[in-house]
């Protein structure tokens, strides 16, 4: 039998070579060509006269419709809901709860829509003790098993479903190509194939993807190019709680934050996730600091904990957990040199309480509190929190949305916030006093008048 040809492709921009290079030709990342069965016969050429332009004031719009997936949380991450045509990629750790959250998305879109869901590693028995399990509405939820493109193709055209759910893509092979189910190549083209579907049909679709070790989509980076949304399933296995972020959204904002609670029953929205990253202590505890964050458009407290102690070795270590470990250490130099708080003899400990991940700068000043706080053994006072970005120069910059983050903390019961100057609301807000700070020596002084 004929030997199948090979190509290498790269498994980060999907480009493809005849033979092996230690980094990809067309985007220099090293180690990333994956050998793999070339497919079948040449490409056609295609020919045709060429597509007309119009003005892009010409063309028609329309409003968007959304369709809600009765869980809010979802929606809200989403955007609003699902639009027609719309393409959603979800990756999370195996375990995690992707499979158990679209059936729930299903069963409740099954009542007025017509659903389906496609499962290529579980069969139709799994799938119906899972939907008893979580008591959901099984009878309104259409299921075939089946890991072949073109029958899963035909299958969507033959039901025209509203909405569906492809779990997961990793399984998926089409017979065009000679390659194995999970491949680069059979990533590229099943994904391709079924978003090319979904625009045509006007159905709503979620593909499932397995994640690598390091924690992102496992295949192409070109498949997060060619869905609309890409939706990132996070949370510790050992906990309760899930999050659900967006990282790419064509009909939404990005970095939106969905926030579940585990159950014996499903995963169930959380309407107040700041409850979530607030501890409970019974006393004024030194240390920690509230910061009032941003997840996409949504105001979030959470609790930033700092732990300052004598260093038993040469070299004092810089660990942060939730944040950025550079940033603490820039943090630290920040407040040695404009506020004469030296910690280049004390080990440095700096975590988000709940497992949330803070990438805005706007959470410096918290960090910046919380360590003099542990150093000092002064703690803030409860009910206080802080907000604001420091320089290198010492000041203390302003953070985007700053109202909406001092009425999601009046709205909780706070009744003291230290912000930047520039952030001072212009009218009062009930219930909260608000000091305006310009440099990080005022807000260690702050600090110490609470």
């Amino acid at each position: 039998m004929k030997k199948a040809k090979t190509a290498y492709v790269c498994s980060d921009c999907g480009a493809t070579a005849l033979q092996w290079f230690g980094a990809c030709p067309s985007c220099g990342a090293a180690g990333t060509l994956v050998e793999t069965a070339s497919e079948r016969g040449a490409a056609k050429r295609l020919s045709g006269a060429a597509p007309g332009a119009v003005s892009l004031q010409d063309v028609a719009t329309r409003e968007l419709e959304r369709l809600s997936t009765g869980i809010a949380e979802l929606d809200r991450v989403l955007g609003g809901g699902l639009v027609a045509g719309q393409v959603v990629l979800i990756g999370g750790d195996p375990g995690i709860g992707k499979s158990t959250l679209l059936l729930q998305a299903l069963a409740a879109l099954g009542s007025a829509h017509k659903v389906l869901y496609v499962s290529g590693e579980e069969s139709a028995e799994q799938i119906a003790m899972r939907a008893r399990r979580l008591a959901l509405n099984a009878g309104a939820v259409n299921l075939i098993a089946e890991i072949q493109l073109e029958r899963i193709a035909a299958s969507l055209q033959a039901q025209r479903p509203d909405v569906a759910v492809v779990d997961s893509i990793q399984t998926l092979w089409s017979e065009a190509l000679e390659s194995a189910p999970g491949s680069v190549a059979q990533l590229r083209e099943c994904t391709a194939q079924l978003a090319r579907h979904a625009k045509k049909s006007g159905t709503a679709l979620f593909i499932i993807g397995h994640v690598t070790k390091e924690g992102a989509i496992a295949g192409p980076r070109v498949l997060e190019h060619i869905v609309d949304t890409v939706l990132y399933f996070e949370g510790d296995t050992h906990s309760s709680f899930r999050l659900v972020r967006a990282v790419k959204n064509r009909f939404g904002a990005v970095n939106e934050l969905g926030v579940f609670a585990m159950t014996d029953k499903g995963l169930r929205a959380v309407s107040n996730p700041s409850a979530l990253f607030l501890s409970n202590h019974g006393k004024d505890v030194p240390g920690s600091c509230v910061l009032a964050t941003l997840e996409g458009t949504r105001p979030l407290l959470v609790e930033i904990q700092a732990l300052v102690d004598s260093a038993h070795t040469p070299n004092p270590r810089r660990l942060s957990v939730g944040l950025e470990q550079n940033r603490l250490a820039m943090l630290l130099a920040v407040l040695n040199r404009h506020a004469g708080i030296a910690t280049w003899e004390q080990d440095v400990f700096v975590n988000a309480v709940g497992g949330v991940r803070i990438g805005e700068p706007a959470a410096d000043l918290a960090v910046c509190l919380a360590v003099v706080s542990s150093l000092t053994d002064r703690a803030i006072k409860n009910k206080t929190v802080v907000f604001g970005e420091v320089g290198l120069a010492g000041e203390v910059r302003p953070a985007p949305r700053g109202q909406d983050r001092l009425k999601e903390a009046a709205k909780l019961g706070f009744e003291k916030a230290v912000v930047p100057k520039a952030n001072l609301p212009k009218g009062k807000i009930a219930g909260l006093e608000v000091i305006g700070v310009e440099r990080v020596d005022q807000a260690v002084q702050v600090l110490r008048n609470l």
